[in-house]
């Protein structure tokens, strides 16, 4: 039985049986009623009787009349208030009865009313101790979130107080995952910032102890140059991801021709590209377009290219390809590289991870950063291996 039943015989069943008690107290009013009026009758034709014995025929023939009146008749006759007679000189020993027949039914409905109101409060009572010892229990750990299902008056503030709980819970989890990420982040960083600065500063210590006359080797400066550039680089792509978490990167949500958008990337990393011996092939198959931002979507091909180029030999080519359908615009990106190792492919969007063949020039951010951007834009970034060889980048950004 549910808790809508249990309530519905709660409050129906005190009902009926006030009912019950009406019914059964009409009854026996009718038939005190009767039952005193027969004797009190009876006593007057006895008393007639014995008064005037020759009367009693009479007395029966009025008896057989009265029999034959009809109630309207009974109720507007007032003979005997010409003789200053009233109601309240007749049926004096059934007065008492039913007084406490009525005080009885009275008592009958005032005692069932209290004690539905009594079960209804204890019920409504019992649903309280129960939120509130759930909710205990969730503050000390030692309860279970899921609450059992109850259809009562209390259904929706189980339904809003399991909502909100369920929201904290994930709240906190959150909470506690960022401050693990956050505390990796930071050794992470500390750890890519330690590599330039060591180098940096062994290319200065030979510079002095190299130094003619007092003249530094200028010759370590180059060394010194290609750390600071690769500290900038780091520092740059810090910045971005931090405003990424943050929700503070500006996007602009507009119309981007997919081949533009390739073009630039390419154009940007045209001298990267030459002194490695690579070309990148990008066809032209018309207007594809999305809504997103130009800047930051460049800035993620870029990330991918230079990852394809990376693992590309010199006189290799990176393709892409793109096309559009009602639910998504697809780029692809990839190359005829060896391809990534396949225990590398889980964790390759992972913030500073190195694969097995990764650059050593690589900081293991540019992945990274460049999921992180599109998924701004409503779109997925995956990657796998070509079965003809090859790592290949797939990017989809959704039209919703």
């Amino acid at each position: 039985m549910n808790e809508k039943t249990k309530q519905a015989v709660t409050i129906l069943a005190p009902a009926g049986i006030l009912c019950l008690c009406l019914i059964c107290t009409a009854v026996l009013y009718l038939r005190m009623y009767q039952e005193t009026a027969y004797r009190h009758v009876s006593a007057f034709f006895e008393i007639a009787a014995q008064q005037d014995p020759g009367s009693e025929q009479q007395l029966l023939k009025a008896l057989k009349e009265y029999g034959t009146v009809t109630e309207q008749e009974i109720r507007d006759g007032n003979y005997l208030a010409v003789y200053g007679y009233g109601p309240g000189d007749f049926c004096r020993g059934s007065s008492g009865c039913i007084l406490l027949l009525f005080s009885g039914f009275f008592l009958i409905i005032a005692g069932t009313f209290a004690f539905t109101v009594w079960r209804l409060y204890r019920q409504k009572r019992r649903r309280i101790l129960e939120l509130t010892e759930y909710l205990e229990e969730i503050n000390t750990g030692t309860g279970e979130i899921q609450l059992k299902s109850r259809e009562d008056d209390f259904s929706q503030l189980q339904d809003e107080i399991y909502k909100t709980v369920t929201m904290l819970r994930q709240t906190r989890e959150t909470a506690l995952a960022s401050k693990r990420r956050f505390a990796e982040n930071l050794e992470n960083i500390a750890h890519q910032l330690k590599t330039p600065i060591t180098a940096a500063s062994l290319s200065v210590q030979l510079m002095k102890k190299t130094a003619v006359h007092g003249e530094p080797a200028w010759e370590y400066a180059d060394q010194i140059e290609r750390q600071l550039k690769r500290l900038n680089c780091l520092e740059e792509s810090l910045l971005t991801l931090s405003r990424i978490d943050a929700g503070t990167l500006p996007l602009k949500y507009e119309k981007v021709d997919v081949y533009t958008v390739l073009s630039l990337a390419e154009e940007n990393i045209h001298d990267l590209l030459q002194k490695a011996g690579i070309s990148i092939a990008i066809p032209e198959k018309g207007c594809v377009e999305f809504y997103g931002d130009l800047e930051w979507t460049m800035e993620a091909v870029i990330n991918l290219m230079k990852n394809c180029m990376e693992h590309s030999a010199s006189g290799g080519q990176i393709y892409c390809d793109y096309s559009e359908n009602p639910l998504y615009t697809e780029i692809l990106i990839w190359d005829e590289g060896a391809g990534f190792e396949p225990a590398d492919i889980p964790h390759l969007f992972e913030r500073f991870y190195r694969g097995a063949n990764a650059s050593s020039n690589g900081i293991g951010i540019g992945l990274a950063l460049a999921r992180s951007v599109l998924e701004l834009q409503r779109g997925t970034l995956t990657a796998r291996n070509l079965k003809t060889g090859g790592a290949c980048f797939e990017i989809r950004i959704y039209s919703h």
